[in-house]
């Protein structure tokens, strides 16, 4: 299925409703470093020209969802449209991933009671593992890459008949995560603009396709170097590229899915890249502000608003809502 519906939106969203944390937004004050300037010196801020309106900008706090990022309404939506079907073997759910995808998996199937065995590499964290394990997952650990535990989960599902989910390439989990902007919109009536970071592009499929129904712009923002969605835009067609960013670990895809392609060829889409210089640099303003500490790929989104030179610039007066997606992350490195 390369073309996701406002539909298959509307249809998650009243098949998770209630099974989910409702988005927390936190608004940017103008002259708040977080916010969309040039710089992030508070300097420059105070002498910046105060003639026309400044843009009002608003933080989706999705990281405070179940499993600390977005990826649960995918995974619910996920199971429960496969119950809805009747289509839920006794084998219950699996998935080959130790990010948020597989946590957000193992939490939606002990949520629905079923199943779930997640395969990883044997050099996976063990703080993963014990994440996993606390959600009821049967952790395989196979191999010490993840095709080959991919492979191990492909075998599993053949031999059992488990249902395989997906991190990003599914209709439903990419709906799941549309959900999101469903719930912005409510919430910020008038809204002209949705920031969003891209990994293999199924919150991005999502999010486009709401926002597209309801007359919002999407701003698609990568690593320079993690640039899947934008190389596909280019190319008309996705292709493999080279993934080598400090967000790689949650924005790493080496390939974009036809969904997330179909939605940035759209009207109403603008694709960006940032360096990761600025991606780290958004990521402890964050925390230097507001003591959150997200994930680099949260923190590539915001980057996008305050990364110098860069490609996208709210207009005065423009209502901006930027996500920050996920905060599965060790925040020892960010400074004190």
């Amino acid at each position: 299925m390369d073309q996701l519906t406002y539909g298959d939106i509307k249809a998650a969203t009243e098949r998770i409703a209630g099974h989910i944390r409702p988005v927390t937004l936190a608004p940017v004050d103008p002259l708040d470093p977080v916010g969309p300037v040039e710089s992030v010196d508070p300097g420059a801020i105070r002498t910046a020209d105060r003639g026309a309106e400044a843009p009002e900008v608003w933080l989706a706090l999705e990281y405070m969802q179940h499993t600390g990022s977005f990826k649960a309404r995918g995974a619910q939506n996920f199971i429960q449209a496969h119950r809805e079907a009747g289509a839920l073997p006794e084998a219950g759910v699996t998935i080959a991933s130790g990010g948020n995808a597989g946590l957000a998996c193992a939490w939606a199937a002990q949520q629905q009671g079923i199943p779930a065995t997640v395969f990883l590499p044997a050099t996976a964290p063990a703080v993963k593992v014990a994440r996993l394990r606390s959600y009821g997952a049967d952790v395989r650990l196979v191999g010490t890459e993840y095709a080959e535990a991919l492979a191990a989960c492909e075998d599993f599902a053949a031999t059992t008949g488990a249902l395989t989910s997906h991190a990003y390439d599914h209709p439903l989990i990419a709906a799941g995560a549309g959900t999101l902007l469903e719930e912005i919109h409510a919430r910020l009536p008038g809204l002209d603009t949705v920031v969003v970071a891209v990994g293999g592009g199924g919150l991005f499929a999502g999010v486009a396709t709401a926002a597209r129904h309801h007359g919002i712009r999407t701003v698609a923002v990568e690593p320079e170097n993690c640039r899947a969605l934008n190389a596909a835009i280019e190319a008309g067609r996705p292709v493999d590229v080279t993934v080598d960013s400090v967000a790689a670990d949650s924005l790493g895809a080496r390939r974009t899915s036809a969904m997330a392609l179909h939605a940035a060829q759209q009207d109403g889409v603008q694709s960006v890249l940032v360096p990761d210089s600025e991606i780290v640099r958004a990521r402890q303003t964050l925390w230097d502000q507001r003591r959150v500490a997200v994930e680099h790929g949260a923190a590539t989104a915001l980057a996008a608003l305050t990364a110098a030179g860069s490609a996208y610039r709210p207009a005065p007066g423009e209502k901006v809502a930027v996500v920050l997606c996920g905060a599965n992350t060790d925040p020892g490195d960010l400074v004190p």
